[in-house]
């Protein structure tokens, strides 16, 4: 593949959204190369991006390596007279095998120059989404880069666009104005974990591993150790204090473990009643029913009630802790993400 006329160099900082910030501002227009579709193995999901100021300095990828050079070459063209492109590269096998993949795939790369009267506000609003963990999604036509800016809240009127914040993945639809990327710039979903118990030792450990964002929370200074939950953020206040500070949002989830009535009931309280995407309890069908008992005395309707997963995970048979945590792992990502859709060949 040929490489660019210049050398390539990346930026110190490793967050393209506040490197294209930064870049736009001193420089007044970069390019930004976004994945809108991958065929077969593909290094780089769909939504991957890359920033490119006119210096050629660059910060993101769209392939791990295999396209970024004729990106950036690309790149040049459109800062210069403002076109926007689709780009369709093919990864060969042996290209593919150098960065890391059984074999190779294809992608496409819709390549767009942001100047700075309409890219700062579009970037400071991505910043500042992604700072108060509130979902974007972006609607680019390729044809032309026109672009439309969703919240969640704008959202009801367009099924489209409602299905990416609920599943939080980008997405090219063919449409009556052509080719649209929806790019959904949502935050990463974040697991409250009630109780450091032993089933919250394993799930703590497959949360991070799923690259979620995971809180243990557990007041029985004991259990919350730092030892037992090596490299996972520990909160041992009370639920009730704590969930409030740390705030419960679409993209959050709470899974109460401790299998101690005022613990876990704390946390079901305030979960029931918000727009979390997920809550389950630990507990055998007669604690539950006493646990659906205690919250109807507190007021909680039967229609609330009924969003506790109880028995909690998938029913995969789990019988020890280590099985149980990834049953539970298992109905998170099928909360968060819904039953994949399987197309026939």
């Amino acid at each position: 593949m040929s490489e660019p006329t210049h050398s390539m160099r990346r930026a110190e900082a490793h967050d393209v959204l506040e490197a294209a910030r930064t870049w736009l501002d001193r420089d007044g227009r970069i390019a930004v190369a976004t994945v809108v579709g991958t065929w077969g193995s593909a290094p780089v999901g769909v939504g991957g991006q890359m920033v490119i100021a006119g210096d050629g300095r660059f910060e993101g990828s769209v392939s791990g390596g295999c396209v970024e050079g004729e990106v950036i070459a690309e790149a040049e063209d459109i800062l210069a007279d403002g076109k926007p492109k689709a780009l369709t590269f093919g990864v060969a096998d042996e290209t593919a095998w150098q960065v890391g993949l059984p074999c190779g795939g294809q992608i496409k790369v819709f390549v767009e120059r942001l100047e700075k009267g309409d890219g700062l506000p579009l970037l400071d609003r991505a910043l500042e989404a992604r700072k108060n963990r509130r979902g974007l999604v972006v609607r680019t036509r390729l044809s032309d880069g026109r672009r439309d800016i969703f919240e969640r809240k704008d959202a009801l009127s367009d099924a489209l666009v409602r299905q990416r914040f609920d599943s939080g993945e980008s997405r090219l639809e063919e449409t009556t104005e052509g080719e649209v990327f929806l790019h959904a710039l949502v935050p990463p979903a974040r697991i409250l974990i009630v109780g450091a118990t032993h089933i919250g030792q394993i799930l703590a450990q497959l949360v991070t591993i799923a690259g979620y964002e995971v809180v243990v929370i557990d007041p029985r200074t004991a259990f919350a150790a730092e030892a037992r939950f090596p490299g996972i953020r520990l909160d041992t206040e009370w639920p009730q204090d704590t969930i409030p500070k740390i705030g419960l949002d679409p993209y959050t989830a709470v899974v109460a473990l401790a299998h101690v009535g005022h613990i876990d009931d704390e946390a079901l309280k305030l979960a029931l009643r918000s727009q979390c995407f997920y809550v389950g309890a630990l507990g055998s069908m007669r604690n539950h029913a006493k646990r659906k008992e205690r919250l109807k005395q507190a007021g909680f309707s039967a229609e609330e009630i009924a969003r506790i997963h109880c028995p909690i995970g998938i029913n995969i048979g789990a019988q020890n802790p280590q099985e149980i945590a990834i049953a539970i792992m298992a109905e998170l990502v099928l909360a968060l993400r819904g039953p994949k859709e399987w197309k026939r060949a």
